[in-house]
C-alpha cells in the first residue's frame, strides 16, 4: 500500500467508482483535471502509477502524460479512454510513453491487474536506479581513495581545483555540474602511473626530461580510460580527457575538438588546472587571472570572466597551529602533512574530511607526524559565493 496512484479524470463519478472498486488494493488518490493532477505531483509526488482518461477539457490526457514523463520519468503512465481509435492510441504512446493503453469501460479486475504490473515495473524501475547511483557513488570513492593513498599531491591539487570549478560552474549557471564536479575531483587520477618526483616537479612548474613530458601528457588519455568504463561517467572520462586541450585547437592532435566543439566542463577544467598551476608557483590570484589572460587563445573567453568574477570573491579564513586531534573536517590544510622523516601524506589546501581525519589520527598512532599542523578555518563570509554543496547524480536512467 506504500506505492501510491494518483487517477485523473474529468468525471468526479468516475473517481469515485476508482475509489471504491480499488481502494482495498492500492492506495489511491484522485484529481479531477490535468492542472490538479501536476499540482498533486509537485506536492505529493513522485507517484508510482498515474491513470488519466484521454478526452478532458482544458489538458488532455496525452498532454498530461507527456508532461508527467517530464517532470517524474520514473512514473509509470497508463492511458484510459473511451476513443479506442488507433489515432489516439498511437499519439498516447509517442508522447507520452504510455505502459497501457485501457479503453472504457474497463471492469475492475482488468484495471487492478494493470495497476499491479504497474507498481511492479515502478519498482524494478526505482531498484534499477538505486543499483546503479550507489555503485556510481562506490567507484567514484574507490578512485578518489586510491588516489590520496598513491599520490597525496595529486590529490591535494584535485581538491583544490574542485573547489574553484564549483564556484566557475555556479557563475556560468552549469547544468549538470554534477559531471563537472566529479571531472574536477578525477582529473588527476591519471597521475597514479607517475613517479612522485615527476609530480612535485610538473606542480612547481620545473623542466621535465623528455621521458617526463611524455609520461605527463599522456595522463588525461589515462584517466579517461580508468573512468569511461563506469557506467554513467562517459561525459566524465571526455571531459577529463580534453582537460588540457586549448581552446583555439593549437598543438592538440588531428580531430580533438576545439573551440565552442569542447565540452564545456574541459574548457572549465582547463582555466582552474592551470590558475591552481601558477597560484601553486606563487602567484598572486590577480598576477594569475592576468596571466592567463596573455594567452587567451588557450582559453574560452567566458571561462575567463567567470574566472575574474569569482577571483574577486572571498571568504575570511584565518590561519591557525593546531595538533592532529584538533583537526577536523572543513578545516583547509595551510601546508602540506608530513611525517617527521619527511614523508607527505595530504597536500595543502585539501579540505579535511571526516575520513581524512580519521586516517591521518589512524597513522599518527603507528608514525609520528609533524606537529603543529597549520589549517585555514571559515570565519565570516564577505560574499555571497560560499562554496556549494556537491551536486549529486540526477535521480534519472
Amino acid at each position: 500500500m506504500s506505492d501510491r496512484i494518483l487517477c485523473v479524470d474529468d468525471d468526479p463519478s468516475v473517481l469515485a467508482a476508482f475509489q471504491r472498486g480499488l481502494r482495498k488494493q492500492f492506495h489511491i488518490e484522485t484529481a479531477q483535471s490535468g492542472e490538479q493532477a501536476l499540482a498533486a505531483i509537485r506536492t505529493n509526488g513522485p507517484y508510482a502509477v498515474i491513470v488519466s482518461d484521454m478526452r478532458m477539457p482544458g489538458m488532455d490526457g496525452v498532454q498530461l502524460l507527456a508532461k508527467v514523463k517530464a517532470i517524474t520519468r520514473d512514473t509509470v503512465r497508463i492511458m484510459l479512454t473511451g476513443n479506442a481509435d488507433q489515432a489516439t492510441a498511437i499519439e498516447a504512446v509517442n508522447e507520452g510513453n504510455i505502459f497501457r493503453f485501457l479503453t472504457k469501460p474497463c471492469d475492475a479486475e482488468k484495471l487492478a491487474k494493470a495497476l499491479t504490473a504497474g507498481i511492479e515495473q515502478y519498482r524494478l524501475v526505482t531498484a534499477e536506479k538505486e543499483l546503479l547511483e550507489k555503485t556510481l557513488r562506490g567507484s567514484i570513492k574507490v578512485l578518489t581513495d586510491v588516489l590520496s593513498l598513491v599520490n597525496p599531491a595529486a590529490f591535494g591539487r584535485a581538491s583544490r581545483v574542485q573547489r574553484l570549478v564549483r564556484r566557475l560552474a555556479a557563475e556560468l549557471k552549469v547544468e549538470l555540474s554534477w559531471e563537472l564536479d566529479v571531472a574536477a575531483m578525477l582529473s588527476q587520477i591519471g597521475c597514479v602511473t607517475l613517479p612522485p618526483e615527476t609530480i612535485d616537479r610538473l606542480y612547481r612548474g620545473e623542466k621535465l626530461s623528455p621521458e617526463e613530458r611524455e609520461m605527463c601528457e599522456a595522463h588525461p588519455a589515462i584517466g579517461h580510460d580508468l573512468v569511461a568504463n563506469i557506467p554513467r561517467l562517459e561525459a566524465v572520462a571526455d571531459i577529463i580527457a580534453c582537460q588540457n586541450v586549448r581552446f583555439d585547437g593549437t598543438g592538440a592532435p588531428p580531430n580533438t575538438p576545439k573551440g565552442s566543439d569542447l565540452p564545456l566542463g574541459a574548457r572549465i577544467l582547463k582555466v582552474a588546472l592551470d590558475f591552481d598551476a601558477l597560484k601553486t608557483r606563487g602567484l598572486t590570484e590577480v598576477e594569475a587571472v592576468l596571466r592567463l589572460r596573455q594567452h587567451a587563445g588557450a582559453y574560452d573567453g567566458q571561462v575567463l570572466a567567470a574566472l575574474e568574477a569569482v577571483s574577486n570573491v572571498r571568504e575570511s579564513y584565518e590561519v591557525r597551529e593546531i595538533e592532529l586531534r584538533g583537526l577536523m573536517a572543513g578545516m583547509i590544510l595551510a601546508e602540506d602533512v608530513q611525517t617527521v622523516s619527511g614523508l607527505l601524506l595530504v597536500c595543502k589546501g585539501q579540505e579535511a574530511s571526516p575520513s581524512l581525519c580519521c586516517r591521518l589520527k589512524n597513522y599518527a598512532k603507528h608514525t609520528r607526524i609533524r606537529e603543529p599542523i597549520r589549517v585555514m578555518v571559515r570565519t565570516e563570509p564577505r560574499a555571497a559565493a560560499a562554496e556549494t554543496v556537491p551536486p549529486q547524480p540526477p535521480n534519472r536512467r
